[in-house]
């Protein structure tokens, strides 16, 4: 794999002198989120392999490339899983895309964030150099908040090489009830849910339907149940796997329809959301998808008004900004860590936002 490091080397030297801008892309999953890619494709798809993976000390560390379908095999194999639950989009992602675009899924509520997990990064930067961020064990606190901080950057600070994620073992058992009710009640309920010792490892609203995913020991996951009653849904695992890849009747709609689907990231207390629009509920109320054309302004500050941020995730009018504006103390500070790490702004140029 040297080889493929010269490469990336060259390349990136050579644009950083051309001043020509490179689009860092993995297996292309992810394409259509944040703004429109732009510059010339450096293709990371082929730079693959899990580097290290010791269940014993519940971390894995892979190349960029390597297909997020392989890491969970081999997580599988042992028991374990990416607790996270990162959304694939596509047989082709990689966890190199996962990490840069730092999504979760419906797990998210109850392990935390994919950011949580990153324990180590190694990057290629503006000038070809290799750094290192953090290890491979938690204690190893060296650079740690640097790794986390290319989460979610979407390639914006440099080539991602490897990373090193914390694992954890699936839950001994599962199962998943429904509930109907309007958003308001479910709100409610989430939230008293959830200062409660119950384990729910997931939820969604929708249409007057609440659904919970119960995860843990089995004699914790029956409790649970009897307390909370409902009715049992059989086919949990489709319905959460469906609700991670968006595969679900909501966002198929929002996905094939002219209207913008938002990801609204609000204080899990928040009240309903005076927004038109449809809307579907996750993270006991944090995280609201909202399918809307309304105008950009509105939503955001609506968003806004209760503590949270809007992104428009999907479709939509872009030229608005994918997402939300920041303010001028933190637009500086992106500004400074973009000079640091990429000093001829060659990586992924206005992905993020236009001027970055």
């Amino acid at each position: 794999m040297e080889q493929v490091l010269q490469q990336f080397r060259a390349r990136i030297v050579e644009a950083g002198a051309a001043k020509s801008p490179l689009r860092i892309r993995g297996g292309g999953s992810k394409d259509w989120y944040g703004q429109a890619p732009r510059g010339n494709v450096l293709n990371t798809g082929y730079y693959t392999g899990i580097v290290a993976y010791d269940p014993t000390e519940l971390v894995i560390t892979a190349r960029c490339g390597t297909p997020l379908a392989e890491i969970e095999w081999a997580l599988a194999e042992q028991g374990q899983m990416l607790a996270f639950e990162p959304p694939h989009f596509g047989r082709s992602a990689t966890i190199g895309g996962a990490v840069a675009s730092g999504l979760s899924g419906p797990r998210r509520q109850a392990v935390g964030a994919l950011r949580d997990f990153v324990l180590g990064a190694v990057l290629m930067d503006g000038k070809g150099e290799v750094l290192h961020f953090g290890g491979q064990v938690m204690k190893n606190v060296a650079g740690y908040d640097v790794a986390r901080l290319l989460t979610g950057s979407l390639g914006t600070l440099g080539l991602l090489l490897e990373v090193s994620v914390k694992v954890l073992p699936k839950p001994l058992a599962e199962a998943s009830v429904r509930f109907a009710m309007h958003q308001e009640d479910a709100l409610r309920h989430l939230n008293n849910w959830g200062g409660l010792p119950l384990p729910i490892s997931a939820s969604a609203w929708e249409d007057g339907v609440l659904t919970v995913r119960l995860s843990g020991a089995q004699a914790a996951v029956k409790a649970a149940k009897q307390k909370m009653g409902g009715e049992t849904l059989p086919s949990g695992d489709a319905f959460w796997s469906a609700l991670r890849e968006q595969d679900s009747g909501f966002f198929v709609s929002s996905i094939r329809g002219a209207a913008g689907m938002w990801r609204l990231s609000v204080p899990s207390a928040a009240p309903p959301l005076s927004l038109a629009g449809e809307q579907l509920i996750e993270w006991g109320g944090a995280q609201r998808w909202l399918a809307s054309d309304m105008d950009a302004a509105v939503v955001r500050d609506t968003v806004a008004a209760v503590g949270g941020h809007a992104t428009l995730f999907r479709g939509g009018n872009k030229r608005v900004g994918v997402f939300h504006p920041l303010s001028a103390p933190v637009a500086g500070i992106h500004h400074r860590l973009k000079q640091s790490f990429d000093p001829s702004g060659i990586f992924n140029p206005g992905r993020m936002y236009p001027d970055f």
